[in-house]
């Protein structure tokens, strides 16, 4: 069965599985109900969501990942089954007062040990959300609210990738063969950011950024639906309800956080601006000015031009077995960790090009396994991601319930015979990824439901982002970056070159993210929204990013990140600040410093989602970091490094 589960071996066994995760839940609620105030509460109500989410989050990978369609579509059954059923337990109020019993009792709570009494606080943070504290008429409303939103999600989801057509004689000729024709239309799947054409660029943003009233009713609703659910539940605004818990606590520190940036961003924005028009200048003369599908392609052309970093230069020194040598060797330095391949049994994996990995430490033994999906193949989506497919907690026998994830890319199959080469960028995903698998195998927690990356999403990033700190570090990148014909090493002006030509234009690119993550904001922000989502674009894009809004079109209709990253989209740029001053502090001056390793597991990724995020900041730190020290952090990493601009002028 898959990942070694016996009722997986074929579709129909989800339903099997789901049956019995819902039979040992409802017992679990009985006890919970029965028990006396205690850590055994904390204990039940952990297994209880244990049980659901072994179901769920390995259906949450099934459904996206697996080639056979009816293994997706069981899958998918089964997340909404169970969603549903988490969305009932969350505000079942026998279940409710059962845990409330025990955080009103004080002797109990004062005997508890720290990471407990989180998660108990946490379980009571998840009723509160879903409205428990209501009467019963809201909080069915509440529920239905709920299940109204997970629809308009998947909606809007499947919307912003959904191509736009036009009538082909609408487009000069010669720049039809650019798209896919259907009979007398011509399709519009993306935005064709790196097309040499300004035309094909200009006409490829204007169709697929076009508006559409179906996607705006949707978007509108959506919006609308969150501001409802979370004033229901008693907060100000949807953005107060996403952000509690997590490392910004409240609207207002990222509004500051983000406006700071922006306020130390803006002369450097301008220069990387200025730089892309004269580049537009030399190369079209006729229309120089600077548009939004200009800013991507031109940077490019920047980065290309000064640095000289064609991909196919690089490609041949960095193979996927001598980048994942470089993973193991590092984690061996750094945590005292391996790597090792192990055979899988049949039926375990969904296609024969997925490996499986043991994650072994030197003294403490096997900690989890990490399924390596990464080559491309049909069906399989386009994105980079890390999966718990089981989260590790301590089970009820004293034994570790060992952590299961899948680490997804998408790399070319190579020819037969020729070793798997990455680009850069690639190399970069996949070390960034092998970040959260780390995370994953180090939040080795009493609970599941703080296991491993199940943290606040602005911290959740900051493992996955300090690993590209270490992929971009000559010292890190020498122990593995070797020519797979000749052996020879990557030379070192390559990668000081390949790094620097990263801070091309990242001003530009940087404040591009600020502009995201402030429109983000204010659609999560007080409601009724003062104009139209598309006027809101507007004035926010004029302000915050600087290039001219195009009439006619609605980027925020392929916005998709507004789904899973609510009122959150900010916690990528605060992540990487986090990451930044770790980097700088305890790791620039030797990246394989074990002690820092030690410190580094011990403070950050021991507790999971088990500690408040800015605590577990502070223990790696040594001090608690302001806004200014997350902007300063940002902005430090634009500067260019003196040596290789020495080297290379």
């Amino acid at each position: 069965g898959l990942f070694g589960v016996p009722e997986l071996s074929c579709p129909e066994g989800f339903q099997e599985a789901q049956d019995k995760a819902l039979q040992e839940s409802e017992q679990l609620v009985q006890k919970a109900c029965s028990t006396p105030p205690g850590p055994e509460t904390v204990m039940i109500f952990d297994q209880l969501s244990d049980s659901l989410c072994r179901v769920a989050d390995l259906a949450d990978f099934v459904k996206v990942a697996h080639p056979d369609f009816a293994f997706r579509e069981a899958a998918e059954e089964a997340c909404r089954n169970i969603g549903t059923v988490v969305e009932k337990l969350n505000t079942d109020v026998e279940l409710c007062q059962s845990l409330r019993r025990l955080l009103a009792d004080e002797t109990v709570m004062s005997s508890l040990d720290p990471e407990t009494r989180r998660v108990a606080e946490l379980f009571m943070f998840d009723f509160e959300i879903s409205g428990i504290h209501l009467d019963e008429e809201k909080r069915k409303k509440a529920v239905d609210l709920n299940v109204k939103i997970l629809d308009l999600c998947n909606e809007f989801l499947i919307g912003t990738h959904i191509p736009n057509k036009i009538d082909k004689h609408v487009l000069p000729e010669h720049i039809r063969y650019n798209f896919t024709a259907e009979g007398n239309y011509l399709q519009v799947a993306g935005l064709h950011a790196d097309c040499p054409d300004d035309l094909v660029r200009e006409a490829a943003y204007k169709i697929f950024l076009h508006s559409n009233a179906q996607q705006l009713a949707r978007l509108e609703e959506l919006l609308a639906s969150r501001n409802s659910l979370a004033q229901l539940v008693g907060y100000e605004t949807f953005a107060h309800r996403a952000l509690q818990g997590t490392m910004a606590k409240s609207p207002e520190t990222v509004r500051q956080f983000l406006e700071k940036l922006s306020e130390q961003l803006s002369k450097r924005t301008q220069k990387d601006f200025e730089m892309m028009t004269k580049m537009k200048m030399k190369l079209n003369p006729h229309n120089s000015m600077l548009m939004p599908w200009d800013h991507p392609y031109y940077s490019g052309v920047l980065r290309a031009e000064r640095y000289n970093i064609d991909p196919g230069l690089y490609c041949p020194f960095f193979s996927l077995g001598a980048c994942m040598e470089g993973l193991n060797s590092l984690f061996s330095q750094l945590l005292g960790i391996s790597l090792y391949a192990e055979q899988t049994k049949r039926g375990e994996i969904w296609s024969e090009d997925v490996r499986k990995l043991a994650v072994v430490h030197e003294t403490e033994g096997l900690l989890g396994y990490i399924y390596c999906d990464f080559f491309q193949r049909p069906d399989k989506p386009h994105q980079d991601c890390h999966f718990t497919v089981r989260g590790g907690r301590l089970k009820e026998n004293g034994e570790y319930q060992l952590p299961v994830v899948v680490l997804m890319l998408s790399l070319p199959n190579s020819a037969r015979g020729a070793p798997t080469l990455l680009s850069p960028g690639m190399m970069e995903n996949l070390f960034h990824e092998m970040g959260h698998a780390m995370h994953s195998m180090l939040g080795r927690t009493r609970y599941q439901h703080v296991t491993g990356t199940r943290c606040p999403t602005d911290f959740a990033e900051v493992p996955s982002i300090l690993m590209e700190y270490f992929a971009n570090d000559y010292r890190v990148v020498n122990q593995f970056a070797r020519h797979y014909k000749t052996g020879q090493p990557l030379p070192k002006n390559m990668v000081s070159r390949l790094c620097e030509s990263k801070k091309v234009c990242a001003a530009a690119d940087m404040q591009l993210q600020v502009f995201y993550a402030v429109l983000d904001q204010i659609y999560h922000g007080k409601h009724p929204l003062k104009k139209s989502t598309t006027e809101i674009l507007k004035e926010t894009q004029e302000k915050v990013y600087g290039l001219p809004y195009v009439p006619n079109t609605a980027w925020q209709l392929r916005f998709s990140h507004l789904v899973g990253y609510g009122a959150k989209y900010y916690s990528y740029l605060m992540s990487r600040a986090v990451a930044s001053m770790v980097w700088k502090q305890c790791f620039a001056q030797n990246p394989f410093d074990r002690a820092m390793g030690e410190r580094y597991r011990r403070e950050m990724l021991a507790h999971g989602g088990g500690k408040e995020p800015m605590l577990m900041v502070q223990g790696m730190l040594q001090k608690s970091p302001s806004v200014e020290d997350f902007v300063d952090a940002l902005v430090s990493d634009l500067d260019h490094d003196f040596e290789t601009f020495i080297m290379d002028s």
